[in-house]
């Protein structure tokens, strides 16, 4: 691995590599529109109920929390959901856990530690799931557009619109997830500088070792990008985060994580770090479980937020 990505040019040559990848995606100009459809004060928590137009393609529900009497601008968290079938679900993930994720909800939790929080649904979930994630994926290939693209450029103008609202301070943003959402928020980091830390909770092995163990079969279908193999692996896209704040949290039993995927990655993004003059700035944690997050996640989880951001 070069250490090219010190230079801002090639560091950008190398992001727009990336995008390029995406399929066909729509014109990302301007601050996307949002509509208000519901407000309510919850448990200490300010529950907005949005709907974004961010793809100029359906219409986007979102959830924007903050804590109930806040003033000022916020730092932000952009929460991605998981998949784990969980297809009615999307957003509302953010108010009620799923079964993988430890109670109170990430919702709870953010807004407690004084974070306003962001979460979209995305194609195939929640308010989206009028149709099945194998039918968008196919319409979409037709058309020449790639899911994990679309679903991506969404979490990008999130980003656009989160950092225009008065009440969010776009110098902190945050993202976090677990899962899918995991794995978005590391290609999101990677894709828009605006990103000033990064969480992903079990998500992040190397793709060559998902393809020696099988273990990519366990990712559904929106995980797949055309070509992406010829041109990055996932240290390639996780270097573009470089030199920001990137905890990562995994499962040593997990098997969408294989151990000798973790081993590369913690390998190379050392490296990369280092070469950076930014060793304290990327961890990767380890814990005797499967697919889940536990106690001592969450805990870390937020101290990393609370340093960084």
């Amino acid at each position: 691995m070069t250490w090219e990505l010190a230079d801002p040019g090639k560091r950008k040559a190398r992001r727009d590599a990336l995008y390029a990848l995406l399929g066909k995606l729509p014109e990302r100009r301007g601050v996307p529109e949002a509509r208000t459809v519901d407000s309510s004060v919850e448990g200490g928590i300010k529950i907005e109920k949005l709907i974004l137009d961010l793809n100029g393609l359906e219409p986007v529900p979102a959830y924007f929390l903050k804590p109930a009497g806040a003033e000022g601008r916020l730092p932000l968290v952009i929460y991605n959901h998981s998949h784990g079938g969980y297809y009615d679900v999307g957003k509302e993930e953010v108010l009620r856990s799923a079964p993988y994720l430890l109670k109170p909800a990430y919702g709870e939790a953010l807004t407690a530690e004084g974070y306003a929080v962001l979460c979209i649904d995305h194609w195939a979930f929640g308010e989206r799931s009028t149709r099945t994630e194998r039918q968008i994926f196919k319409e979409m290939l037709w058309r020449g557009r790639v899911m994990w693209g679309m679903m991506v450029f969404d979490s990008l103008r999130a980003v656009d619109y989160a950092a225009s609202r008065p009440d969010v301070d776009p110098e902190r943003i945050a993202t976090l997830g677990m899962s899918m959402g995991s794995t978005m928020a590391w290609w999101l980091a990677a894709l828009e500088p605006r990103i000033r830390a990064v969480v992903d909770i079990c998500s992040l092995s190397e793709y060559d070792a998902l393809l020696e163990t099988g273990a990519y079969d366990g990712h559904n279908l929106y995980y797949f990008v055309p070509g992406l193999l010829e041109h990055f692996r996932a240290a390639d896209i996780n270097a573009l985060i470089a030199p920001r704040p990137h905890l990562s949290l995994a499962g040593e039993h997990d098997k969408l994580t294989p151990v000798q995927g973790l081993d590369s990655i913690e390998r190379d993004m050392r490296e990369i770090y280092r070469a950076l003059g930014a060793e304290d700035r990327w961890r990767q944690l380890r814990f005797p479980v499967g697919h889940e997050e536990t106690e001592e996640m969450r805990r870390e989880a937020l101290a990393f937020l609370r340093k960084w951001l």
